[in-house]
Order: C-alpha cells, then structure tokens, then sequence
C-alpha cells in the first residue's frame, strides 16, 4: 500500500502540503488534511485494523463510507466516542484513535480463541446452551463480551451543539450528480432550496470514478455547478451533514458537523420542507464467499475512492470479483493507477463484447463464469481460490487485495422512513423506491438509475418536479454531455460460493454467516424480520447497509422464494449513529428536561434536605437529616414528630385540577367510580379513576366549590397522564359536554401541618377560619386568610393524623412556609420529607401509585369495592372491570404483613412464594418500613387471595433467604380513623 503520485491522482482531495500525526492503537502514523482515517491507515500500509464481533477474526477495511462494516474505532481526547466507523472519522492533528473490541491489540487477541469454539457458537446458541444449571452462572461473562467499543466514561461532554429550526420549499438529500441538478433545477425555479450532503465536498461518486462531465475533469464541473448554485440565491447548501431521519409531514432532522462558527462541534437542523428529493445514491454490496471477511478483501467502489479521491493504493496486486459491469469500469481504474489486476472473475458467462475488448487491451485476464471460492490468508489476503461454475475447475491467484461488487443497493432508509413504499426489480437485482406516501421524490442512483447520465436527467426532472409542486414554474436548465454506459447484473447471492466448514458472512459486522441463515430457516424462522432477530443480521451498527440485501436474497433461495416477496425488515431513523449532544442541542442535562421546584424549595436546600424527585420532574424534600443523623434515624424522627407532635410538609408538587362549567359533575361522574352528584358544597371526597381495561389508573380527592366549580387532586407523578386522559375525553369522546379543565398545580403553593397538636397550632398561626371539629369537619374545606395571606384550607390526611392543607398562591408559598415555621418553634414543628410521609401512610394503609397501585389491580383487590358505585349507568372502565369480576378466579388482593423477626425490612418488590420455593409467585410485597407506631417493622404487600389468608404465614423470597410473615389486615394504625378525624 502506498501513495498515487500527483500526476496519477490529480483531483485527490488531500492537502500534500498539511501532513497530520495521528495515533492508532498507541503508535504515530502521518497522513494529509483531507484524508480519513481509513485512507491514511491504508496509506501507511495497515491492513489488519480491528477484530470481529463474534468470532475475533482479524478484520480490515472493506468500504468507503458510512457503509463500513468492518473496523470501528474508539476515539479519544477532546471528542471521545466509540464505534465510529473509521471511514466516516476525518484526520486531524492528534487525533487519538483506537480499534475496538479486542484486547490487547488487534494483532494478538485474546478472544480470538472464540474461533477453536465456533462450532459451539451458532446463531442462537444463547437462548439455548445457558439454561442449565443456571442463567445466572453465565449472565455476567455474557454481559462482559457484549458490545463493541466502550461507552466513554471521562468527563461530561463539554463539547458545544446546537439546534436550529428550518422551512424550505425543497429539501434536497445528497450532492450527487443528481442531487446537485435537482437543487440547481429548484433553485433556478425560484424555490427556497436547502440542499443537504454527509461529505466534505459535494460531488458524491464522482471523486471516486474518475468520470468526464462536458469532456472535462469531474472536478471543474462541480465548481462551476456550485457557482451556478450560488448565484440562483436561494439555494443552501449544508456540507458534512448527515440526514438521519424522515418523520411525518416532510420533518428531517439533518446534523452538521463542524459547523460555523468554530467553537460549535455539531448543530442539528429540524428541517420542515413542502417537497424532498431523496438523492442518497447506492451503496455497493459485497460478494459472498468463503473467508469473505479477511484483511484485504475491499469493495471495488471503495478501492477505486481510496485511489482517485485520497491518492492511496489500498493494494499492489489485486483480483476483481462481480456480477455486474460497474466492477469492470473499477477494474479500468486500478490498472491506470499502477495497482496489477491478477484476475477479473465475473459469475456471467456472457460478458458485453466492449468490456472484453477493454479489459485485453488493458492485459487483464478475464475469467467468466466463474466464482472466488475462497480468499486465502490469515491476518492479510495472500490469494484466492477461483472455480469455474460449469466444470468445477479451481485456480489459484496470489493478490494482496481482492475486489468484490455484488451489485448496487439504493440507499432506501430515509424513503422508507418517509413510510413510502418499495418494490423489487429483478433487472437490477435490488430493492427501490415504489409509491410515495409524502410529498418525497426519488432520483438517481438512490431510484436505480445507476448512470452517470441517467442521474443527472432524473435529478434536473426530480428539481423540476418538485418545484412545480409547490407552484414555481420550472426553469430551464441543460444537462452536461457525459457518457453512460449500460448497467447489467446477475443476481449472485453466493449460495455456491460456500464450504461445509469456511465461514462466508452475510453481515460482517455481526458475524452473521450463511449457515446461520440456514439454521434459522431450518428452526422456523424464515421470515425476514424472524431472521433478523434470530442471527442478528443487519442489527450492528451498520443497519446492515452491505449486508441486508445479500441476506434477503440467501432467504429466498432458501425458502426457495423470490427476493421481493420475502422484503425488506424496517428501516428506522436513525440512518446513522448521532450523539446524545446533537439531538439535546444546547438544552444539555435539566436545560432539556427541567426539574420543577416549589416557592419552599431554596428553604429546604439551606436546611440540608436531601432533595427526591416526587414525579413528573418535580423536586421535593425526602428527609430532613441533623448532624450525625443516619437517613433511618432521620425519618423516625420525623415520623414520630408526626405521630406525638406536630409536623409540616411542603405538599405544592400535588396534581391539581381546577373544573369549571354546567357539565362538571358530569364528567367527574364518568372518570370516577363513585356518585359525585351528592356532594354537599365545601365538601371533598375521595375518589378513583380507571383505566379502559378497568384497572385503577390513579386516586385523589375531589373538593366543590361551587354547583359548577371544582377542585380535583391526582397522584403527582400521574398528574400529566391524568389531564390528558381528561382533555382527551372532552375533545374526542364528549365534545358536547361545557366543561372546562386547567391544570393549576403551579398556580397554588401547598403547607400541610399534621399532628395531634396540629389545630392548637393553627390558632397561634392567625386565621379567621373556624378550626372546630364541628364546623370544620374532616373532608371539607373553607376559605379565609392563614398569616394574612388569602388561603383555601383543606381537612384531608395522607398521614393518618389530624391535618390541615393549606393552600396560598404560589407567590406567598416562601412567606407562609416561613410564618408556620417561626409559629411553630413553641411546638417543636418538624419538617418532614417523602420518606416519612411514605413510612406513616404504610402504617395507616393508605395506597401509593407505583406501590400497590401498578397497573395491574382493580378497586376489589385493593379493598375499595365499596367506592365503586352500582347506580351509575356508565364510567371509564366499567365495562372491563365487570368483565374480569365475572370471570371469577384467584387475585392478588392487598394484605398486611408482619415478620417473624420484628426487626425485618423486607426490599419492595420481595416475591412471595410457596414454602419460599423457587416457582411461580403468589405476590409480592409493595411496601415495608418501620413502625413508630408499632415498635416494629410493617409491609403492604399484593397477595393471591390475600383476604382468605389472614392469619396464615407465608414466605417471602429475599435473594437466597426465606423470610416468614404473618398475614394480617393492611391498616396497623388507627384502624376507625378517629385520629384524622378528630
């Protein structure tokens, strides 16, 4: 391997005079501005430069572009990331790079001793060699060899992205020769036009092949179109930056690399066109064969890029393999640039007359009908085996670089994004573009068109088209005079080219070999997407982009089917890896999701709270921990404050709904299960809502203050589920109903004070509101001022003990908490935090979404029959919820539970087993703390006919050990509720 000189290569695009020292696997190479890593890495003649997923096979570079499957790199320093292709990473000064997924170099690795256990090792082998004695044995081993490159664990990433939003009339995707006619076409049209390429330089494949445009150089052509776009002034071009998804309504997102200015690492476009050419060319597929996978064996279109764009000869002596006559053109420009073609194989035994006359005037031995039936070598190509299709006859060619085109694949992904259609042509032994379902237009090579000519023609009349669409008059616009040779292919899916004992891979980058497809045929999974997700065939890191279309093809001989009627699997965004950092944009960490704080949250930080999130991005105080003070010491504290004394908490976080209009109960009566038309005003009641399949979706109290005015609280995590259930249901389903509903929880800060002492307290506070038990009974509510701040005060307890629930607006949250506080010092108040509340509502038994509420039990399990009313025609979830009593059988059903050894804290989510045996749970337990009440520890649990199991033990699995508990009732505080009613 070595370098073209500057006559040989004229219209490279490397910078001879900036040379760039880099490192690969810790030593110094130099190559040139302009260069990728791959270039340079072949330019100072490495050839082995990774190692495979599976199988640790010495692996070199196969491809050009993001299409590679073979190397993947580790990057470190500034820009760390993994599993970059090495094609895809430009040279820079200093750039730290290193293969990945081999230890400890890719010349010596340990894991290639997987190669003597291949045979132990076939597609599957994990679902079925691991089961015995135990999972759990090999779990971890099998963990530790998964993946490729390591996630990078330095520093957060500093590096700066940014977002952009953008409106066009035309989006063109690629700046190839038909993309560049297509953004010239609507440009020159009078449509805004945003023309979009992942390269460095416009231009596509024509750095790669050499062509003439108007009989001259390529590159004098694409300066003088990039001019002309120009000047139209409407067209804007976006280089180095890759589309990557195609969502409804025309919305791509694009991500630029590099962009300007400097101090920015990547921007991302969320780009919202009327109309888009799809103009992503073809990317070539390999052949297969036995051993197809060793150091040296390259896509023809690859070698030719490596030897006309980065002056690189990826090989001094080489053997052309193909079906088709673009690798005959690929063959043309090796020879010209000094490389010795040993052999050019081609599987058809008939070859066009002009091809043959070139390829013997070039002394290139031409051999038809015939196959590479193996490469040979072992950490480099040192040459392959041909046979002849008709007799069997095998030949040996020594070469160092073996060429393989099995034909050209349009590059479908963002069409079929786009959810448009595609269609197998047998004449092109690929899969291209069918019926659109956007405004999306197909052109070039990425519709099949895989000449020169045709290209340009389609992307001028894509330009033309799309401009039409949206209400410009097409301009003129001449095409350049260029060549087009015919394209001709037989489909080759390599199924002669294998041994009974040489691997030939379909997928290279998963190890994916032709005997696994068999496997997977032969064990039912024939399907293409079965297929898939059986061998894992196109699930690297390359969507299968060489792979997959080779992979379809092995299934239909297989099946003995034909390729188009076993399809595509699903191409899903994103077309290429993007960073965490470019999809955030500059909203990095709580900029992208903030937390949401409460007017008392500054005072809880200053007074050492140790900050929870209580749901849906809401921040609130856990506990409140002294000097010296355990979190368990804190929260019994706490919660013994609460039981003996007085206790506040900032409850603001709660979900509130403000329900106004003539339809108000109306609607309460259909989400609720109970009767709400009774409710007295003032006067709150609790209520559970439903999902459609009659689970219990979240519970809360609901207050009237008015005939047509309510005030609805939810869970806090669930409060954004709920409303839009709730705005859902009026929309669509009762958009007659003249209700209205407004989420208000920021509206209000919440102090709640509970404790025996809790209403002495309140008459030191200052309040004009009534706090005798008779006139202001548990479960409603009054309206006054509480520390001369205008207040609506609520007798509602989550603690089990006498509560009052202040509520202020949100802009006098800070100064309330603070006159309670002073207030309070007399009476020893002590804040309490989410982990005491939790503690004191397991003892009362009260219920917790995402603990005994869990998506899985209705109001009967949980021992609320008694809310769900028998009068009402109808409520969400009715219908389900009577199918399933119906039913009959065995439920889980809330208990109480007391262990054996008093001292006990059973983890939440403990599975309850037969005899602590090892089978199908019986339940689980859902909370457990320890009682101040009790003395003692006291669990909550969900257990299968737990009601008829009171006073019976049973066993609770913890890891390895078996703890016994006692079934009781699930309340073990206060079981009348006289304390919170008092």
């Amino acid at each position: 391997m070595s370098r073209v000189d500057r006559g040989s290569a004229p219209d490279a695009l490397i910078d001879r005079d900036s040379p760039l020292r880099f490192t690969f696997n810790g030593r110094t190479y130099t190559g040139y501005r302009g260069d990728t890593l791959a270039s340079a890495l072949l330019a100072n003649g490495i050839s082995l430069t990774g190692r495979s997923f599976k199988y640790h096979r010495p692996r070199g570079i196969q491809g050009a572009g993001y299409e590679e499957p073979a190397t993947l790199v580790q990057l470190s320093g500034g820009e760390d990331a993994t599993n970059w292709p090495v094609t895809r990473v430009p040279l820079s000064a200093g750039l730290a790079a290193s293969s990945v997924n081999c230890w400890p170099s890719p010349d010596f690795d340990v894991g290639a001793i997987a190669q003597v256990f291949s045979r132990l090792l076939p597609a599957g082998f994990y679902y079925k060699t691991f089961m015995w004695p135990n999972w759990h044995l090999f779990e971890p081993a099998i963990r530790r060899a998964a993946g490729l490159g390591r996630a990078p664990t330095s520093e957060p990433d500093h590096l700066r992205y940014e977002t952009r939003f953008h409106h066009c009339d035309v989006l063109v995707i690629g700046a190839g020769p038909a993309g560049l006619m297509a953004a010239l076409a609507a440009g020159r049209s009078g449509a805004r036009v945003l023309l979009v390429d992942d390269d460095t330089a416009i231009g596509g494949r024509l750095h790669a092949d050499g062509d003439l445009v108007d009989g001259r150089p390529a590159s004098d052509w694409l300066k003088d179109i990039a001019a002309a776009l120009e000047a139209t002034g409407t067209v804007r071009c976006l280089s180095d930056a890759t589309a990557w998804a195609h969502h409804e309504h025309n919305f791509v997102m694009v991500t630029e690399r590099g962009p300007c200015p400097a101090h920015v690492f990547q921007r991302t476009w969320r780009v919202r066109a009327r109309q888009v050419v799809i103009a992503t060319g073809a990317i070539e597929r390999p052949m297969v064969f036995a051993n197809n996978d060793r150091p040296g064996v390259m896509l023809a279109s690859a070698a030719c890029c490596y030897v006309n764009r980065y002056a690189v000869r990826p090989g001094k002596s080489t053997v052309v393999f193909t079906n088709n006559d673009s690798a005959w053109h690929a063959a043309f420009d090796l020879h010209a640039a000094g490389i010795a073609v040993r052999g050019l194989v081609d599987v058809r035994p008939q070859i066009p007359a002009s091809l043959l006359k070139r390829a013997s005037s070039a002394g290139i031995v031409v051999h038809t009908g015939a196959v590479v039936q193996e490469a040979l070598g072992g950490r480099h190509l040192r040459a392959v085996r041909i046979a002849s299709r008709g007799d069997g006859r095998k030949t040996t060619i020594d070469c160092d670089l073996l060429c393989t085109s099995g034909g050209w694949n349009p590059t479908v992904h963002l069409y079929s994004q786009s959810r448009g259609r595609l269609r197998y042509d047998p004449n092109l032994a690929a899969f291209v573009p069918g019926e659109a379902r956007q405004g999306t237009i197909p052109a070039g090579s990425a519709n099949g068109a895989f000449g020169l000519g045709s290209c340009l023609a389609e992307g001028r009349d894509a330009g033309h088209a799309a401009a039409e669409r949206c209400g410009f008059a097409p301009a003129a616009t001449d095409l350049p005079v260029v060549s087009d040779p015919a394209y001709r292919i037989e489909a080759y899916w390599g199924v002669e080219s294998f041994g009974s004992v040489k691997k030939a891979f379909v997928d290279i980058q998963n190890d994916v070999t032709v005997s696994d497809l068999e496997l997977a045929v032969r064990e039912g999974f024939g399907a293409v997407e079965h297929a898939k997700r059986y061998t894992t065939a196109g699930m690297g890191v390359d969507q299968g982009k060489t792979g997959n279309v080779n992979a379809i093809g092995l299934l239909a001989a297989l099946n003995g089917d034909d390729p188009g009627a076993v399809g595509t699997t699903t191409f899903r965004p994103p077309y290429v890896p993007v960073e965490f950092g470019a999809v955030a944009g500059h909203r990095p960490g709580s900029l992208l999701l903030p937390y949401r704080h409460t007017p008392m949250t500054r005072w809880h930080k200053e007074r050492g709270a140790v900050m929870y999130e209580a749901g849906a991005r809401w921040r609130r105080p856990g506990f409140y921990p002294r000097a010296g003070e355990t979190m368990e010491q804190a929260v019994t504290r706490e919660a013994a404050a609460v039981r003996n004394g007085l206790g506040i908490y900032d409850g603001s976080p709660l979900g509130k709904f403000d329900i106004r209009g003539p339809d108000a109960v109306k609607l309460l009566d259909f989400v609720y299960t109970n009767d709400w038309d009774d409710l007295g005003p003032d006067r709150g009641r609790y209520g559970i809502m439903l999902s459609d399949d009659g689970l219990i979706l979240d519970d809360g109290v609901t207050f009237k203050l008015a005939d047509d005015h309510y005030l609805m609280t939810t869970s806090t995590a669930n409060a954004d589920m709920v409303y839009r259930m709730l705005e859902g249901l009026l929309q669509t389903d009762r958009p007659d109903w003249r209700v209205a509903v407004t989420p208000v929880t920021e509206h209000w800060a919440n102090a709640t004070v509970c404790g025996p002492t809790a209403r002495e307290f309140m008459r030191t506070v200052g309040t004009d509101i009534d706090l005798d038990g008779d006139d202001f009974p548990f479960m409603s509510m009054r309206v006054g001022r509480v520390a001369n701040l205008p207040a609506r005060m609520f007798r509602v307890s989550y603690t089990g003990e006498l509560s009052f629930e202040i509520n202020v607006p949100a802009g006098g949250g800070l100064q309330l908490w603070e006159s309670l506080i002073e207030a309070g010092q007399a009476f020893s108040i002590t804040p309490i935090g989410s982990e005491a509340n939790h503690l004191l509502r397991v003892e009362k038994g009260f219920l917790s979404p995402g603990h005994e509420v869990d998506g899985t039990a209705d109001p009967y399990d949980l021992g609320l029959g008694w809310i769900v009313s028998g009068n009402k025609p109808d409520f969400i979830g009715k219908r389900a919820l009577e199918i399933r009593r119906a039913s009959g059988g065995p439920r889980r059903e809330l208990v109480g539970l007391l262990t054996a050894d008093p001292h006990e804290i059973v983890p939440e989510g403990s599975p309850i087993t037969p005899d602590g045996r090892k089978e199908a749970s019986e339940g689980f337990v859902s909370a457990c703390v320890m009682s101040v009440a009790r003395g003692r520890s006291v669990a909550l649990a969900l257990l299968r006919d737990g009601r008829a199991r009171i006073g019976q033990t049973v066993s609770i699995r913890v890891k390895k050990d078996v703890v016994r508990a006692a079934v009781t009732k699930p309340v073990f505080y206060d079981p009348a509720g006289e304390r919170l009613r008092s």
